[in-house]
């Protein structure tokens, strides 16, 4: 099988949210997604923690029985440094609470012929 490499440096941005956040009645980290695909972005995926704190330090844990969980969501995206700032007011929009980190990354990329 012949495979396709490329290496450089992108940017990773990381999306730090929590599970309850909602844009427009929908789950928020659903909403970047539709949001970054629209936008043709190469790859988003979308972590679910089973612990964690933000501003607040409550913490959010999955051992805890809950009727409604409010768990940690990261949301990472790499991509070209000048896709991502164009985005920014738009998640500025949509964020009303959470953490945005963005950090250059060497990328070594494969990708299959078949």
């Amino acid at each position: 099988m012949e495979h396709e490499r490329f290496e450089g440096e992108r940017t990773l941005m990381r999306i730090h949210i929590g599970e309850s956040d909602r844009w427009h009645g929908k789950p928020l980290y659903d909403a970047i997604v539709e949001l970054l695909r629209r936008e043709k972005f190469s790859g988003v995926t979308v972590l679910r923690g089973v612990g964690g704190f933000g501003s607040s330090s409550v913490y959010h844990t999955e051992k805890i029985m809950r009727l409604s969980q409010d768990l940690p969501i990261v949301i990472e995206v790499v991509e070209l440094a000048e896709r991502i700032e164009k985005m920014l007011p738009q998640l500025d929009e949509m964020i009303s609470g959470g953490l945005v980190t963005l950090e250059k990354v060497r990328v070594i990329l494969y990708r299959s012929h078949n």
